[in-house]
């Protein structure tokens, strides 16, 4: 029985690796779990019981694209949010999460030839959906530094014409997983720029958008709107996981000019898999709430500070941008995590298992991964183990 080669040189998926890497030793002391980015803070109280008053809806099938209700809430709080107005019948779709939509719009708008075989930009290192996305329409992943040298963020403008022309996706996450790097407004209209000379599209990862310091992360389709570009031009994703700390609930959006919607939707109604109704009807009601959204950024603000504290005076360790992960340069990431769990008790992720190498050089590899998710006084105590343990 053959199997297809285009999945053939994926690497082992991080955490499977993470646990090969770790779990053959013993924890150095009480495990503190900072290797995976999954939202502690508490959910708003009252969804539980939207649910309920709705748990009859579980017996029907639900409206593919969500409720007119659910995409009018998203709408308004694109409006809210970025100062964009959206025809929530033509320009807005929800999603079972965004690593749905960033798959399934590949699939959905890549087309099949541009120049030859389509390239796929992504920076390095990324969300891995982004890579299994591009081998999954048949096209070339290109793997675009995303170092301190580049601020974090991928220099696509460097790249030679060749690529350029070939190119029919550019994936950004802004605020970038994992660095917290923030796309300014300058960034993206250099970018969008780039992308209406070589005609591609952009595809905007914003799920972690409303976990900042100070100011708000600029958007990118705010910043095409007020460029006059294409509507067509970018593709946004958002999601209630990490703003509203509900990756169970499975809810998010892609939005972006109606002619991507109509084929994302197509698409959708023979493979995708809607959001159960009393979920949508949550969903609707926490994208338009703004009240625990603020009140969990500001857990998330005094952690920002702590970490500051934690790591004072030591060369790139400060909290980021945005975001919720630490980014810490270290010797090597694999060993470096290894040796704090032995040691301490404290998961921590290797960086060069969210990266590619790329002509012997992965940009991940002197860099681990952790997470502030946990409560204050458990973060505070991991931190300071690892940084006894990697940086004294």
């Amino acid at each position: 029985m053959q199997f297809p080669q285009r999945f053939s040189n994926l690497p082992e998926y991080a955490f499977p690796r993470l646990r090969r890497l770790l779990d053959a030793h013993a924890p150095g002391g009480d495990v503190v779990h900072m290797s995976i980015g999954e939202p502690k803070h508490a959910f708003p109280a009252w969804i539980t019981d939207i649910i309920t008053q709705n748990a009859a809806g579980f017996g029907q099938y639900p409206p593919n694209d969500g409720t007119p209700e659910l995409l009018a809430a998203m709408a308004a709080w694109v409006e809210r949010r970025y100062g964009v107005t959206l025809d929530s019948e033509r320009e807005i779709m929800a999603l079972n999460g965004t690593r749905e939509g960033l798959f399934n719009s590949a699939i959905a708008l890549c087309p099949e030839e541009k120049r030859g075989r389509p390239v796929v930009l992504t920076p390095n290192p990324f969300y891995q959906v982004y890579a299994v996305a591009a081998l999954a329409v048949g096209a070339e992943p290109v793997y675009v530094p995303a170092t301190a040298a580049t601020g974090f963020l991928p220099d696509y403008g460097a790249l030679p014409a060749e690529v350029l022309n070939r190119t029919a996706i550019a994936y950004v996450c802004s605020p970038a997983n994992p660095q917290g790097a923030v796309a300014d407004a300058a960034y993206w209209r250099a970018l969008i720029t780039l992308a209406e000379r070589y005609d591609f599209r952009i595809f905007a990862d914003e799920c972690y958008c409303e976990i900042y310091r100070d100011a708000a992360p600029v958007g990118a389709i705010e910043v095409a709107r007020a460029m006059g570009a294409d509507p067509e031009r970018v593709v946004i994703f958002h999601s209630l996981s990490k703003r509203s700390n509900l990756p169970g609930l499975r809810a998010g959006f892609v939005a972006s000019g109606p002619q991507n919607i109509d084929r994302l939707r197509q698409l959708r109604a023979y493979s995708g898999a809607p959001i159960p109704l009393p979920l949508q009807r949550a969903a609707e009601a926490v994208w338009n709430d703004e009240a625990h959204v603020t009140a969990s950024r500001a857990i998330y603000q005094t952690k920002f500070d702590i970490a500051d504290r934690v790591f004072a005076g030591i060369q790139g360790c400060g909290a980021p941008e945005a975001g919720f992960f630490l980014w810490l340069p270290v010797e090597d990431g694999e060993a470096a995590a290894l040796k704090i769990w032995r040691e301490t008790g404290v998961r921590v992720l290797p960086g060069a298992y969210l990266s590619r190498d790329v002509n012997g050089d992965n940009p991940g590899r002197g860099y681990i991964r952790v997470a502030l998710v946990a409560e204050q006084q458990e973060m505070q105590g991991g931190l300071e183990r690892l940084r006894d343990c990697i940086f004294t």
